[in-house]
């Protein structure tokens, strides 16, 4: 919830890093440089937000992409592939739902990243990983 509604990686790192060791089990050891690491530069949600805006303004351009085929970066891509960045403003309407649910997809990643390294490292508590877990509202 903190992530969707705060829509900022960087602020769900200390609630990442406390529900990561908790509710998982996982050593802060670990947590306390990986999600730092991954609300920086891991970024599934924007990366998979900005192919699905490229193809989606495209269409409405009538512009067809090869298979090959974020606000500021998201121009970069638009311009990349040939796309108007005009079209970028059919989208601002909708970005602040779009960037709640990037967010969400970007702490999912880096936690589940977190967890495969430090189960790897052996850091993980079994026990509390397997325990039954009441999620809080």
């Amino acid at each position: 919830n903190f992530a969707f509604t705060t829509a900022t990686s960087n602020a769900t790192i200390p609630l990442s890093i406390n529900t990561l060791d908790k509710k998982l089990g996982v050593s802060k050891k670990i947590s306390s440089f990986t999600i730092p690491l991954g609300a920086t530069v891991n970024m599934d949600g924007t990366s998979i937000m900005q192919g699905v805006a490229v193809i989606f303004v495209a269409q409405i351009f009538g512009i067809t992409l090869s298979p090959s085929v974020g606000l500021i970066t998201l121009a970069m891509v638009f311009q990349s592939v040939g796309v108007p960045t005009e079209g970028i403003a059919l989208i601002m309407g909708i970005d602040r739902i779009l960037d709640m649910l990037r967010t969400a997809v970007n702490i999912t990643g880096d936690a589940v990243c977190t967890t495969i390294v430090a189960n790897q490292e052996g850091l993980v508590n079994k026990e509390t990983f397997n325990s039954d877990v009441t999620v809080d509202n």
